[in-house]
């Protein structure tokens, strides 16, 4: 794994990376989802640069979080953004005319967990 960007501790990103591999196969979640969900709200560029910092032989399904708009977000080097594309569109994720993900039809609804000790 690559440093981590902007100084985040190995805690925040490790709870990136639980809420990602959460995402199922055929869905998408977007960076502020994923950050929502891993206790950072209003941090969704800290789950981009997670996200960048995974290396090559990552597990962490990364190609499933999408920008706000449903879109494939562009990278500094031109690439990542066809693999992630290519991988999406493996697991049955549709994209629409404008290149951006059917958010109507692949996003991500986790089931929120229920409170304990409360009736």
């Amino acid at each position: 794994m690559r440093a981590m960007a902007g100084g985040a501790s190995s805690g925040t990103y490790v709870r990136i990376y639980a809420v990602v591999r959460g995402i199922p196969r055929g869905r998408v979640a977007t960076y502020g989802q994923v950050a929502e969900l891993a206790g950072l709200p209003g941090h969704a560029r800290q789950v981009g640069y997670a996200l960048h910092a995974l290396g090559p032989a990552s597990r962490v399904p990364w190609q499933r979080v999408v920008n706000a708009r449903g879109g494939v977000s562009a990278r500094s080097l031109p690439g990542p953004e066809a693999v992630q594309r290519r991988l999406l569109e493996r697991e049955g994720v549709s994209f629409r005319l404008d290149g951006r993900v059917d958010l109507a039809a692949h996003a991500w609804q986790p089931r929120r967990r229920a409170r304990r000790g409360r009736a």
